[in-house]
């Protein structure tokens, strides 16, 4: 790539395994990048010249940079430089102008052209109206929960930009075809923990209801989150709808997984059970705390949710239920629900405390799933509700695109993965390599 100084030098750009680094040609000397921004800055201050806006330094530069590129491609596609002998027949034609959206907002700029009409630039392609970088940002845009109507008002007030609802709309149905391909990637052969819950979304169907969307995530054998796939149900979900999902993950090439956390799903232990007779179906320890926030003032969470820790971390069930005694003794007549709440899962929460510790910090992760819904549930509701499942499963799908540069949804899910994955090699031998 090439750029232009305001004296007409060209400055080569070098790739190194640090940094980008710009060169002068002509002095070999590498350019302070800081001191040229600085530079331009400058003179564009004593000119009196904005920094944005159609006139802006940045459209100007932006203009300028197109252009510079557009020619070296020219220049390449014929043989041959500007005002040079053409090596053959062909040579340039004139330019033509074409209005570009890009970062900075509307680019006017000049388009070479070629006499045999052969040329076709990469830079800014023909017919294309807008950078790759634009729709990028209608996606990032898409992912936070902005409607399409809110999206071409932001184009409009921000980069003085008019972009359609149907054009903003084109550009999101791009990555149906991604989701797709996402949705029926390979996974893992093995996954020590599977994490299986539901996500409440309004979508019209005749009229706008609740309808329930089911997230299974994955806890790696290198300790990283792997959001495994979304699903659009319809509340009556039962033994036959779990089976097909489970089915289709297994499918993709899961073959064991050791632990599955779930809450209240109608059919899906005996589900997990014929998929993986191996797993073993865990009550949702996360699911029993939220639970228990709901019955109580949001000015008291934090300081319930210190005294509920030493209950789920405590060694035995003995010292557990005395952990609970005393936050019965100091919670429990101001808020009764959440006592009887506790007293009714503890069949179930009971085979918690038979893990490891360092496999229930797994199973406890709090943060790393409660802010994964967070980011669901605050695009979910600042769009409202949706016009059917595909518009819902298409913002979700952009929520967990925008969680990771691989586009997979992958982050780590815990700091120290090393101790946990040594007691899951122990209580699951065999099973973890």
């Amino acid at each position: 790539m090439f750029l232009v100084r305001p004296d007409r030098k060209e400055l080569a750009v070098t790739d190194t395994t640090e940094m980008m680094e710009m060169i002068d040609p002509v002095t070999g000397e590498i350019i302070d990048e800081q001191q040229l921004a600085e530079q331009l800055l400058r003179q564009a201050r004593q000119q009196g010249v904005d920094l944005v806006g159609p006139n802006g330094l940045l459209n100007g530069l932006t203009k300028r940079v197109l252009e510079t590129a557009l020619e070296a491609e020219l220049t390449e596609h014929l043989g041959h430089e500007k005002h040079q002998q053409p090596a053959g027949e062909n040579i340039r034609n004139g330019t033509r102008s074409k209005m570009v959206l890009t970062e900075v907002g509307p680019v006017e700029i000049e388009v070479p052209r070629d006499r045999a009409g052969t040329f076709e630039p990469q830079i800014v392609k023909k017919r294309q109206r807008r950078l790759d970088g634009v729709d990028e940002i209608v996606l990032s845009l898409t992912a936070r929960g902005l409607t399409t109507g809110e999206i071409a008002a932001h184009f409009d007030d921000v980069y003085g930009a008019s972009v359609s609802k149907d054009t903003i709309s084109r550009i999101t149905d791009k990555v149906i075809e991604e989701m797709t391909e996402w949705a029926n990637r390979p996974l893992d052969r093995v996954y020590p923990v599977m994490f299986i819950d539901a996500l409440v979304v309004k979508v019209r169907d005749g009229q706008v209801r609740n309808k329930p969307f089911y997230l299974a995530v994955g806890v790696t054998v290198n300790g990283e989150r792997d959001i495994l796939g979304i699903w659009a149900g319809d509340g009556g979900e039962g033994a036959k709808f779990w089976l097909g999902v489970l089915t289709e993950i297994k499918n993709r090439g899961v073959e064991d997984v050791c632990i599955v956390v779930c809450d209240g799903l109608k059919g899906l232990p005996d589900s997990i059970n014929t998929c993986w007779p191996l797993a073993t179906v865990q009550t949702c320890i996360i699911h029993l705390i939220r639970n228990t926030f709901r019955f109580a003032s949001r000015r008291y969470w934090e300081e319930m949710g210190k005294d509920l820790r030493p209950v789920y971390t405590a060694p035995t069930e003995t010292a557990a239920r005395e952990r609970f005694d005393e936050f019965d003794t100091k919670w429990g007549t101001q808020y009764p629900a959440i006592t009887r709440l506790w007293r009714n899962a503890w069949t179930e929460f009971v085979p918690f405390l038979d893990w490891d510790v360092e496999i229930r910090k797994i199973i406890c992760s709090t943060n790393a799933i409660e802010s994964l819904n967070a980011r669901y549930r605050r695009a979910v509701r600042a769009r409202g509700h949706f016009p059917n499942d595909a518009a819902a499963l298409k913002c979700l799908y952009l929520v967990t695109r925008s969680l990771d540069p691989t586009k997979r949804g992958r982050a780590r899910w815990a700091v120290r993965w090393k101790p946990a994955l040594n007691a899951f090699a122990l209580a699951f031998e065999g099973r973890i390599n």
